[in-house]
Formats: C-alpha cells, sequence, structure tokens
C-alpha cells in the first residue's frame, strides 16, 4: 500500500506516518507539507530518518500535486486547525478557506486522477455552536457535566455529541471549511468512483504535539504549566470547568487502517472518533493534575467568553464501535503521562514549537 500524507509534518501527520511505519513496514509513506509551523522542520527530520519522503510543498497549489507519486491512499492531516482562525487577526478569512477548503479540492482531484481512496480528517467544530451552547450543562467538581431532561437536540447525550447532532450555522469559519470539505468530499467519491471515508476527529493529544493551544489544549496546557508560562481561565464565569476529550493518534490509526480495509460499498461514510466521556476533563481538574505533579501556580481568570466558546463538548464515537468494534485503547492518564514525561525531557519545546 502507498500512503500520501498531507500536513505530514504537522503533529497528526508526523504521528501517523511514525505510528504507521512502525506497525507496518511494508507500507510505503510520503507526505506533503508547506513547513510553515513552528516544529515542522524537526518532524521532517524525524521521518526522514524513517525513510519517509516528505515533498515541500502546498496543497493550495494544484500545480504542487503533479509531481507526486500515485498513491493508494491519500490522508489529509493539513489544515488550519484554529476555531478563531479568520476572525483573530493572526490569519484572514480567505486563508482559512483556501487551506481548508482549496487544499480539499486540490486533494480530491489527486484522487480522480489516482483513483487513490482520500479520508479526510475533520473536526467536532463541524457541529452548531448555538445548538451546543443550548445544551443544559452544570458545574461539578470543578467540570460542567450534561443534565438530563429538558428539550435536548438530536444526537446530544451524557455520552457525548454523535453524528446526527445539529451542523447547522454559526460553526465558525474553521468548521464551516470543515463542514464544506466534507461535502465536497462525499460527492466527488460518489461521482469518481473512489473511496471516501470522514472522520469527525475530537481534541488529538500526545508527546510531541506543537505548543500553542489551537494545536492541542491538553498538550499546551502541560507544557505551559511545567515551564511556568502565563495560563488563564477564559469565559463561562472563569472557573476552568469547561470540558474537552483526548484521543490519541494511535487510535485514530487503528481506525483509519479499520476503514481502509473495508473493500466495496459501506453504509455510512462519517464517524466520530474521540476520547469521548472516559476520556474528558474540565481545564480546572487538569490544572489538579499539574498541580499534583508540578506543584501549585495560580491561573488568571477571565469571566468574559470568546466567540465560538462552548462549555462541554465531547463526542459520542459509537458509530464507529458498532461498524468495527473500535474504542480508544490510550486512556486519558496516559495520554497525560505521555505528554508530560515529553515536557520534562524538552524544557525548550515551547520556544522551539511555539508560534
Amino acid at each position: 500500500m502507498k500512503v500520501l500524507i498531507t500536513g505530514i509534518c504537522g503533529f497528526v501527520g508526523s504521528a501517523l506516518a511514525r505510528l504507521w511505519r512502525q506497525a507496518d513496514p511494508t507500507v510505503s509513506i510520503s507526505g506533503i507539507d508547506n513547513l510553515i509551523r513552528n516544529g515542522s522542520q524537526l518532524n521532517r527530520q524525524e521521518l526522514k530518518k524513517l525513510g519517509i519522503s516528505v515533498t515541500h510543498g502546498d496543497i493550495r497549489l494544484a500545480s504542487d500535486f503533479e509531481s507526486l507519486p500515485a498513491v493508494d491512499v491519500v490522508i489529509d492531516a493539513a489544515a488550519n486547525p484554529s476555531v478563531l482562525a479568520g476572525v483573530d487577526g493572526r490569519s484572514s478569512s480567505r486563508q482559512v478557506i483556501e487551506h481548508n477548503l482549496q487544499g480539499t479540492l486540490n486533494m480530491l482531484e489527486f484522487c480522480k486522477a489516482t483513483k487513490a481512496s482520500f479520508v479526510l480528517l475533520s473536526t467536532s467544530r463541524v457541529y452548531s455552536i448555538a445548538a451546543l451552547a443550548a445544551c443544559p450543562v452544570e458545574a461539578r467538581c470543578g467540570a460542567f457535566v450534561p443534565v438530563a431532561g429538558g428539550n435536548l437536540p438530536p444526537g446530544f447525550s451524557p455520552r457525548g455529541v454523535a453524528e446526527d447532532f445539529p451542523t447547522a450555522a454559526p460553526v465558525s469559519l474553521y468548521g464551516a471549511s470543515k463542514l464544506a470539505s466534507e461535502t465536497l468530499a462525499l460527492e466527488y467519491g460518489e461521482a469518481f468512483g473512489f473511496p471516501v471515508w470522514i472522520n469527525r476527529c475530537g481534541v488529538l493529544a500526545g508527546a510531541g504535539q506543537f505548543g500553542h493551544a489551537e494545536q492541542g489544549i491538553f498538550s499546551f496546557w502541560l507544557h505551559s504549566w511545567r515551564a511556568g508560562r502565563p495560563l488563564k481561565y477564559i469565559g463561562f464565569g472563569g472557573h476552568g470547568c469547561q470540558v474537552r476529550d483526548a484521543l490519541h493518534p494511535s487510535d485514530l490509526l487503528a481506525a483509519v487502517r479499520k476503514q481502509l480495509a473495508i473493500s466495496g460499498p459501506a453504509d455510512r461514510r462519517i464517524f466520530n472518533l474521540a476520547g469521548g466521556v472516559e476520556n474528558a476533563i474540565s481545564l480546572a481538574n487538569l490544572s489538579q493534575w499539574c498541580r499534583d505533579r508540578w506543584g501549585t501556580r495560580t491561573v488568571a481568570s477571565q469571566a468574559e467568553g470568546r466567540r465560538y466558546d462552548i462549555p462541554w463538548l465531547v463526542l459520542d464515537s459509537h458509530r464507529a464501535s458498532q461498524a468495527w468494534d473500535w474504542r480508544p485503547t490510550m486512556g486519558l492518564a496516559n495520554i497525560l503521562q505521555e505528554i508530560a514525561v515529553f515536557a520534562e525531557q524538552n524544557p525548550d519545546w515551547l520556544d522551539l514549537s511555539a508560534m
């Protein structure tokens, strides 16, 4: 099997490449990356040691695909991943759409020409912000939890947000670009006869993740705590009760490999892949974990929230469990331990990788 990973020098792309090479040395893995993120060159060097070739290119440019060899599978791990992208002054709205939608179009044209399978790593942020914000939660032991009863939207339960949860706007420019990419990918696959898989991922987390919040709040929080960098609870009263779940790249890879093993038609093509309630934690409780390991420190507080923030977003991956008997095997405690050890062994990581 020949695999092309776009964004291969990012955290998720490089982790998938390394883990896949370790699991199956017979798989031919290559990638393309624009190398604009701090830390990308470090990953490129590590991938080169494993015999994984990396092309310096930009997925926004159709011509950058012309020199790539034909492959069996394209995995899209390239995106501007910040929910504030395009509205925070760090990138323009046009750049977000070019990265996350124009790039998808170029990948799909490449798959059309080569008949490669396409795996889109989408996001939990395709789900409607208004609907998520309306779901009833209450604070218990420093964390928001769903409240049973009431007029809940479809796809919402204490187990998490399922694939049939509303995706109506607003979802952020980032979420909209990924949702549009999902639709485009499914249409291309149907029109031109190649398999497409859409994986709506929760927060991916593990050692080596770049040190800024939009790349992954768990890694950012642990690295910043250990290094004594400023941290702040933002919104929802400034208490840090907001909750997300964590998924390790090894569990993402396990699901992708199960998908690619399927030949012929499939009833469903869109799946949540996330840690779920078992791997979920609030910022306040994450701070307690850090406090127990590295000692007490002050976290600033800002009661006012930011655009697109939500109190509780945990994905329900029951559909994937039913389809392939898949479930995360890397628990939250092990994910946090892996990040912490990496942070201790790489004390300059924030300076090397933070934007």
